[in-house]
Protein backbone atom coordinates (compact mmCIF):
# COMPACT_ATOMS: atom_id res chain seq x y z
CA UNK A 1 0.00 0.00 0.00
CA UNK A 2 1.87 3.21 -0.58
CA UNK A 3 1.85 5.52 2.28
CA UNK A 4 0.14 8.60 0.63
CA UNK A 5 -2.88 6.44 0.79
CA UNK A 6 -2.80 5.97 4.38
CA UNK A 7 -2.09 9.61 4.75
CA UNK A 8 -5.31 10.12 2.86
CA UNK A 9 -6.87 7.80 5.25
CA UNK A 10 -5.88 9.60 8.20
CA UNK A 11 -6.81 12.69 6.95
CA UNK A 12 -10.52 11.23 6.18
CA UNK A 13 -10.57 9.90 9.36
CA UNK A 14 -9.88 13.06 10.95
CA UNK A 15 -11.87 15.77 8.94
CA UNK A 16 -14.34 13.83 7.86
CA UNK A 17 -15.49 11.38 10.54
CA UNK A 18 -14.31 13.59 13.30
CA UNK A 19 -12.18 10.58 14.95
CA UNK A 20 -9.69 11.16 17.49
CA UNK A 21 -5.73 10.60 17.54
CA UNK A 22 -5.65 7.57 19.65
CA UNK A 23 -8.78 6.09 17.27
CA UNK A 24 -7.35 6.88 14.72
CA UNK A 25 -4.40 5.09 15.43
CA UNK A 26 -5.79 1.83 16.44
CA UNK A 27 -7.66 1.82 12.78
CA UNK A 28 -4.22 2.43 10.63
CA UNK A 29 -2.74 -0.29 13.22
CA UNK A 30 -5.35 -2.54 12.35
CA UNK A 31 -5.44 -1.88 8.14
CA UNK A 32 -1.56 -2.73 8.42
CA UNK A 33 -1.78 -6.37 10.17
CA UNK A 34 -3.74 -7.30 7.84
CA UNK A 35 -2.30 -10.51 6.18
CA UNK A 36 -3.02 -8.78 2.56
CA UNK A 37 -1.71 -5.50 3.38
CA UNK A 38 2.54 -4.75 2.07
CA UNK A 39 3.63 -1.65 3.13
CA UNK A 40 6.51 -0.23 4.64
CA UNK A 41 5.40 -0.93 8.23
CA UNK A 42 8.75 0.75 9.96
CA UNK A 43 7.22 4.29 8.26
CA UNK A 44 3.89 3.46 9.43
CA UNK A 45 5.16 3.57 12.59
CA UNK A 46 6.98 6.47 12.72
CA UNK A 47 3.65 8.15 11.24
CA UNK A 48 1.84 6.66 14.24
CA UNK A 49 4.62 8.12 16.40
CA UNK A 50 3.29 11.31 15.71
CA UNK A 51 0.39 11.07 15.66
CA UNK A 52 0.09 9.83 19.01
CA UNK A 53 2.47 12.61 20.39
CA UNK A 54 -0.61 15.47 19.13
CA UNK A 55 1.31 15.81 15.33
CA UNK A 56 0.38 14.95 12.26
CA UNK A 57 0.68 11.28 10.57
CA UNK A 58 1.78 12.76 7.23
CA UNK A 59 4.63 14.80 9.07
CA UNK A 60 5.84 11.91 10.91
CA UNK A 61 6.13 9.57 7.64
CA UNK A 62 8.05 13.03 5.67
CA UNK A 63 10.36 13.36 8.61
CA UNK A 64 11.33 9.20 8.52
CA UNK A 65 11.30 8.89 4.83
CA UNK A 66 14.17 12.34 4.61
CA UNK A 67 16.20 10.66 7.12
CA UNK A 68 16.01 7.41 5.36
CA UNK A 69 17.06 8.98 1.83
CA UNK A 70 20.15 11.25 3.55
CA UNK A 71 18.12 14.28 4.88
CA UNK A 72 19.92 16.19 7.73
CA UNK A 73 17.10 18.27 8.55
CA UNK A 74 13.05 18.61 8.60
CA UNK A 75 11.83 21.77 7.37
CA UNK A 76 7.82 22.54 7.85
CA UNK A 77 5.21 25.40 7.07
CA UNK A 78 3.83 23.77 10.64
CA UNK A 79 4.88 25.32 13.51
CA UNK A 80 4.26 21.91 15.43
CA UNK A 81 5.44 19.54 13.47
CA UNK A 82 8.77 20.93 13.35
CA UNK A 83 8.83 21.23 17.44
CA UNK A 84 7.34 17.44 17.46
CA UNK A 85 9.90 16.17 15.55
CA UNK A 86 12.90 17.80 17.39
CA UNK A 87 11.82 16.64 20.24
CA UNK A 88 12.44 13.20 19.05
CA UNK A 89 16.14 14.12 18.27
CA UNK A 90 15.97 14.82 14.65
CA UNK A 91 17.00 18.37 13.41
CA UNK A 92 14.06 20.41 12.04
CA UNK A 93 13.34 24.14 10.86
CA UNK A 94 10.89 25.90 10.83
CA UNK A 95 9.71 27.93 7.04
CA UNK A 96 7.79 31.15 8.04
Amino acid sequence: MPLPVLCELVWLLRRMYGLASPDIATTVEALVRAANVTVNRVAVEAGLKLLRACGDFADGLIAFQGRRFGGETCVSFDKQAASLIADKGQAARLLS
